[in-house]
């Protein structure tokens, strides 16, 4: 058997596998906790969790930006249910009725006196943003490893206190 033959032997057994198989429709769990604790997001909001698997399942196979993009969108979205939380939600939307960009969602969480913010929250919200808008929005800045490891300390304390203030745990 020549090597050609082998490699089209091998492409069809995998095609077939993975037709057979294909990935889950809502996405598999991450089988680590690198960058979040599930604990902090267990039985709270489906799409909560989802994203945490997401966030700690890309890390693991070295895919930083996607990473870094998702820890972006889950800080937007505990700040989004904080401000539902408190019946406040319109105050940060736009007079077309869509949720502030982070920019602004990060503004007005770190003035709203309807809770008080950590100073550690409100120091490490725009670090966070930073990483995530720039593997989302950069052409040319492809984030690695250690972007995301330096903004675990930070992300621990984001999450776990708009988890608190948002009431989900």
């Amino acid at each position: 058997m020549s090597i050609e033959r082998a490699l089209q032997s091998v492409r069809q057994l995998r095609d077939s596998v993975r037709a057979k198989n294909p990935p889950p429709e809502e996405g598999a769990p991450s089988h680590e906790e690198p960058v979040i604790y599930f604990s902090l997001v267990r039985n709270t909001r489906g799409y909560l969790e989802r994203l945490v698997h997401q966030i700690n399942g890309s890390y693991e196979h070295g895919w930083y930006d996607a990473s870094a993009v998702m820890i972006r969108r889950l800080v937007e979205t505990l700040i989004i249910e904080v401000y539902e939380r408190y019946g406040l939600a319109d105050s940060i939307k736009t007079v077309q009725g869509d949720f502030f960009y982070l920019r602004d969602l990060i503004s007005a969480i770190t003035a709203e006196k309807s809770w008080n913010l950590s100073k550690n929250a409100k120091a490490a919200l725009p670090r966070l943003k930073d990483v995530g808008d720039m593997s989302a929005h950069s052409r040319r800045f492809i984030a690695q490893r250690q972007d995301i490891d330096r903004m675990m300390a930070d992300l621990r304390v984001i999450v776990q206190e708009l988890m608190t203030l948002a009431a989900l745990k």
